[in-house]
Order: structure tokens, then sequence, then C-alpha cells
């Protein structure tokens, strides 16, 4: 690992003026994906800057019923809140899916946004890679990429996000709060935050240089609403997901009222499914009727050779999930799963 300085700011402000006044900074959360990206030399930074000491730690009630979950907020705290728990169980079973005990004892609701692919070319500082290295090529494409993406992916890179918390985020509606020096703070939907790749795959999101995220925004859900989060893997020991789906929903006189499904595994971001939602909301969900729009969704689809396995895989999940949400709003409770 290359030397680096350290500076342990204690508000918003101070870190962000850091961040400006010391270059090649990078700033630093609880650390579970940042050091070994440093130990791999991936990253070189040539400042840490510490959030850990920044007052970031509540989460709380608004007025208004919505959640708001600061960005220090562990993922432990975040997934066995009783709020998050009840009103918002999406979000609570893909924390408790993603991690061990430990790491979520550490990991912060910021970090967990921010954490970098998997992909092991990217980790691999001799291979070729435009997420890392822009201009090198992507070595995925040719080589092994079963893990990759069959969504949204660009000639440049076939990268998927590994976070399962943004996938329950943007199936929420969630808002990500931002601030900068310069800008003030600002909110930028949750399903929006990330980038897809195109041209420029090094860009993972739409943060401005030294934004810090400063909290996560969670709306009171839908009422009469129902959620659930589910992950195929390779083990079922915190493997990242081979393909997931976040799903919300809410009938009304047997017809769906509200309805939102976020896919994970499958694209460099969280990808909301506006297609099968659009398809959905005011239908009588037959089977029929969420197979035709979950195929909808999934039509888009451009898998490579080693990963077309993932379509059929998210195709069951979501019709699998929907289904249960079904079950559960028309007032018969699924069986039990296990995130």
């Amino acid at each position: 690992m290359k030397p680096f300085a350290y500076l342990r700011p204690t508000s918003v402000q101070d870190a962000t003026a850091a961040y400006a006044t010391h270059p090649g900074s990078l700033y630093l959360g609880g650390g579970t994906n940042l050091v070994d990206l440093m130990k791999h030399g991936v990253e070189t930074p040539a400042t840490l800057i510490d959030l850990t000491r920044l007052p970031l730690h509540a989460l709380q009630e608004l007025p208004d019923g919505a959640l708001r979950a600061e960005a220090g907020v562990s993922n432990t705290d975040l997934a066995v809140h009783p709020l998050v728990r009840t009103r918002y169980p999406a979000l609570s079973q893909a924390l408790l899916s993603g991690a061990s005990g430990q790491l979520r004892n550490i990991a912060t609701t910021g970090g967990n946004l921010l954490q970098r692919t998997r992909c092991p070319y990217f980790q691999d500082v001799s291979k070729p890679c435009n997420k890392r290295e822009p201009g090198t090529g992507c070595a995925a494409r040719d080589g092994v990429h079963r893990d990759h993406a069959v969504l949204g992916h660009s000639a440049h890179c076939i990268a998927t996000h590994p976070s399962d918390m943004a996938v329950a985020l943007a199936a929420l509606d969630a808002e990500i709060e931002l601030y900068d020096g310069e800008h003030g703070t600002r909110r930028v939907p949750a399903a929006a935050f990330h980038r897809l790749p195109g041209d420029h795959p090094e860009r993972d999101t739409v943060l401005r240089p030294g934004e810090i995220v400063t909290a996560v925004l969670l709306p009171p859900p839908a009422p009469g609403s129902v959620s659930l989060y589910r992950k195929a893997r390779d083990r079922a020991s915190y493997a990242f997901a081979l393909a997931s789906v976040a799903a919300v929903l809410a009938l009304d006189d047997g017809r769906v009222r509200h309805v939102a499904l976020a896919f994970g595994g499958l694209a460099h971001r969280p990808w909301r499914a506006a297609a099968a939602e659009e398809r959905l909301t005011g239908a009588v969900p037959t089977d029929e009727v969420v197979r035709e729009a979950v195929d909808a969704e999934l039509a888009a689809a451009v898998p490579l050779p080693g990963n077309a396995f993932k379509v059929d895989l998210a195709r069951n999940l979501a019709r699998d999930a929907l289904a249960a949400l079904i079950r559960s709003a028309s007032g018969n409770p699924p069986a039990p799963h296990r995130p």
C-alpha cells in the first residue's frame, strides 16, 4: 500500500474544505471496500479524509412520516431499526443478505452506496479495465463474465453494481442527500444516483467532485403497500447477487394501485423496471399479466455467452417476488423466506 496522509474532520464543511485543498483525496467511511482496493493498488489516494467523526449518525422519523438515515448509520443499525423492519422490509432484508454481521457493524449507509464493482478485472491492476483506467479496454468482455451485466452495459464496461441496499432504495423511491461546500445540499432520487457506463464507466455515480453523501431519505410507504427483497447467489453465506429483485406492491379492489420493481446484479446500477411497472399499474395481477410485464422488462437484456442464464434467473425471481406480494396484499401472507 502506498503512503498517504490522513485527516479526520469533525464537520461536513471541514471535510469538503479538506477535499478541495488536498488534491488526490478520497473520503473514508467504514472502509470495508476502500481499504481492500488500496491494498490491491486499485485506489492510491494521496490523502484519506475520514468521515467517521462527522455528526451523521442519526436515524429519525420526520414529521411527514418519512425516515431519514444519515450517512454514518451502520448497516446493522439501519437493518434492525423497528421502523425499517415494519415499514420497509425490503430494505431490511437487502441489508441482512448483503454481508456478515461483522461487516454490517462497520459498513455505513453512505459507504454502502459508494462501494465499487467486484469485477475481478477491475480489482486486478495487471489487467486492462476501462473503469479503473479509461481507454485500456474491458478484459471481461472476452474473459470470464458469468457475474456481469445483461442490461444497460456498453462496449466499454460490463461490470455490475454490488450493493443490495441500493436496489431496495431504488424500489422504495428513496432520495440521496448530498452536500458540497460550493453548492450546499441537494437531493437525487436513489434510482438515478448510479450511472450506466456509456463512454465513461469510471464514473460510478452522479456525485460532483468533493460531494459527500449525508443521508438517505425514505418516503412514507404507499398506503397498504407490502415489500420484499429476493436474491439469488452462488452460496447462501453472503455472496454477491447473481440476480436480485426488490419489489413494492399495493392493491385496490384487486387491481394494482402501486408497484415498484428494481433488479440488482444485472446492470451497472440498480435497474428500475419501468416497463414492467407500466404494464402492471391498474391491472388485475394474474399470473399471465405478471409474466408479460416481467418479460417486457427483460426483453431489453443483451446477455453475453457466459451469463445468458441471468435473464431466466431474474425473470423467475421477479415473478416469484410479485406473486408473494400479491398473496400478501390480498390477505394471504407468503411463506417465510430466508434473506
